[in-house]
């Protein structure tokens, strides 16, 4: 069985993660608190686990690396689509101020709310709807990270993401793409791919 501290140093430091408050966030969240009883075990293991509804957490890498990608700060206000078991909101959140989360399985939603109660997590609220129109009432926001792939990034989710904000995201169906898009103006965007992922298809209007 795997450690966190194994986890922090071989798979994180060890891959190119150095942002010290990505890193001290990666350390403060217990993942065994966010993954079903029978997986506890293989928590600290980097990789994918199953959370049921066909959904994953995903590996802590990919946690680390999408929040070190977004550039988050004691002041930051995000917003997540695809809550899943709430361990990539309880991440974000030891960095950020507010964590507004997004999850279109009720039950997924329920649990996140739980987990994160029982992590002492007070600064995420999640919310039981389709992502594909975001959360309009606490926009502008200073990230956006989607934790399942659309085809291509929602118009109305780049209108709530404030200049100067980041949005990374995985795209496409059978070969995906992890895109970080930074809003340069109004409606202007500068955009790059960061490497090959998989994640699962983002479910709701978007499909």
């Amino acid at each position: 069985m795997i450690s966190k501290e194994e986890m922090i140093e071989e798979h994180l430091k060890g891959r190119g993660i150095s942002d010290s408050a990505v890193l001290d966030a990666m350390q403060k969240v217990d993942r065994s608190l966010f993954v079903p009883r029978e997986l506890k075990e293989h928590a600290y293991e980097d990789r994918p686990l199953q959370i049921g509804q066909g959904q994953n957490i995903s590996q802590p890498y990919m946690v680390a690396f999408m929040a070190e990608k977004l550039k988050l700060h004691d002041g930051s206000k995000v917003l997540e689509i695809g809550t899943g078991c709430g361990y990539n909101a309880a991440v974000m959140a030891q960095i950020a101020s507010e964590v507004y989360s997004i999850e279109i399985i009720e039950k997924l939603a329920d649990m996140a709310r739980q987990n994160l109660e029982l992590a002492e997590i007070d600064n995420v609220k999640v919310r039981f709807c389709d992502g594909f129109r975001g959360w309009s009432e606490h926009a502008p926001y200073d990230a956006i990270v989607l934790t399942a792939a659309p085809m291509e990034i929602p118009s109305i989710l780049k209108g709530q993401l404030k200049i100067g904000g980041r949005l990374v995201a995985p795209v496409g169906k059978d070969s995906q793409k992890l895109i970080i898009l930074t809003k340069t103006g109004e409606d202007e965007f500068e955009g790059k791919a960061l490497l090959g992922v998989k994640f699962v298809p983002m479910a709701g209007e978007v499909v």
